[in-house]
């Protein structure tokens, strides 16, 4: 058999409420996003769903929904295992920058493409600027040259996909259930990987906060390491009306609605 994953992207932050480019800026959940949390530990717990390992990135806004969540969830005392390589995608320039004031600046073709497209990344931020990783004392021990000035999709990819394939996917395969607590891009990213998406179809796909996002993987054929995780069935956790409602507001979000 193998196990149960779980993805859950944080609850609103107070940089979505006021919709600034986030990125690796680290800023807490509003008042929603803490009850998003909430809520979505309450679904699991409804599901059913025992954990055995939790994976979230360094990031506030990701800890805090985890932890939010799992005391809901009744599991506080999970093994829960941070990863910078889960944080969500860096914005470069746009970091803290207005969303429509950026769209208004550059026009809103220039800007969906850094904010959607799957292989062009922001303007890069200098290793002087306070959005730099490097100003980041969580981030001390992490060689300067692997912190993003700037990403674009394809590069989560390649950060966040071989992460899962080295700690998560083995874990899976052994029979644990996981959670990942962590945000719309690293998200999407394994998404992409997990249910073989293409850049067209994953620059349409938009994750909502705070709604669990279950997989259930056929088992292998062979008892390989190697042999790769096949989707038996994935859906969202919750009120179905609901979390669509949820996802086209996202989508709105990103059309610069």
């Amino acid at each position: 058999m193998t196990g149960i994953l779980v993805l859950l992207r944080h609850g609103q932050s107070t940089w979505n409420a006021q919709n600034l480019f986030t990125g690796w800026h680290d800023v807490p959940l509003t008042q929603k996003g803490e009850q998003e949390a909430k809520a979505a530990g309450e679904t699991l717990l409804k599901a059913g769903i025992v954990f055995d390992l939790v994976f979230t990135s360094m990031q506030i806004r990701a800890i805090e929904t985890n932890r939010i969540a799992l005391s809901a969830l009744g599991q506080s005392k999970v093994d829960i295992r941070q990863d910078w390589h889960l944080n969500e995608r860096h914005y470069g320039a746009l970091q803290g920058l207005d969303k429509k004031a950026t769209t208004a600046k550059y026009g809103a073709e220039q800007t969906n493409i850094w904010r959607r497209s799957y292989d062009t990344a922001p303007p890069p931020v200098d290793i002087s600027s306070p959005e730099h990783p490097t100003h980041d004392l969580k981030y001390k021990n992490i060689p300067v040259e692997k912190l993003p000035a700037s990403e674009c999709l394809k590069d989560v990819v390649n950060r966040v996909v071989p992460y899962f394939e080295a700690n998560i996917a083995p874990e899976l395969k052994n029979n644990k259930n996981i959670l990942i607590t962590a945000h719309g891009n690293s998200l999407r990213a394994l998404v992409m990987s997990l249910e073989k998406l293409s850049p067209q179809q994953i620059s349409e796909f938009n994750i909502p906060t705070g709604v669990p996002r279950r997989y259930e993987f056929l088992k292998a054929s062979n008892n390989r390491s190697d042999a790769a995780l096949v989707i038996k069935n994935v859906e969202y956790l919750g009120d179905q009306s609901a979390i669509a409602a949820a996802a086209q507001a996202v989508a709105d979000q990103s059309a610069n609605k």
